[in-house]
């Protein structure tokens, strides 16, 4: 991962803490976590923006990497080390990640979030792979 890219995510993690999860830009008006998860290889703590889903006590994020041909780093630590902290808006709580394997059910919450949000649509368009889904469950 680039240092380039990895000061953009500082920069999205700061304005999301100082403005109560909430943050501007190209993500002003969608939801926002912070997922903390554990190197797969080094074992360090990591942490991730991302857009989640959250769909009643259900709370979701995908592995699109910008519908880039491969999974992101923070997909392959989360299948090494399931156990993860989540910050959304003021709570922070842990967390299991669980990949949904049904195909129902992933098409079922991944139309879902391209509806809503629809560059998800985009990124399943420019990738041959299927976007993983990872429900958040709550420790």
């Amino acid at each position: 991962m680039s240092a380039d890219f990895n000061a953009w995510n500082r920069k999205i993690i700061d304005e999301f803490r100082a403005n109560g999860g909430r943050v501007g830009g190209m993500f002003e008006g969608s939801p926002l976590v912070v997922v903390h998860t554990t190197g797969a290889k080094t074992g360090t703590a990591r942490e991730n923006p991302l857009v989640p889903l959250i769909d009643g006590a259900r709370m979701y994020v995908f592995a699109s990497n910008g519908g880039a041909p491969r999974n992101p780093d923070w997909y392959h630590n989360l299948k090494a080390n399931p156990a993860v902290r989540v910050e959304h808006l003021m709570e922070t709580f842990d967390a299991t990640a669980v990949e949904v394997e049904d195909a129902v059910e992933h098409e079922r919450v991944y139309s879902m979030q391209a509806s809503r949000i629809p560059s998800f649509a985009d990124y399943a368009q420019q990738t041959a792979r299927r976007i993983p889904v990872i429900e958040l469950v709550r420790s």
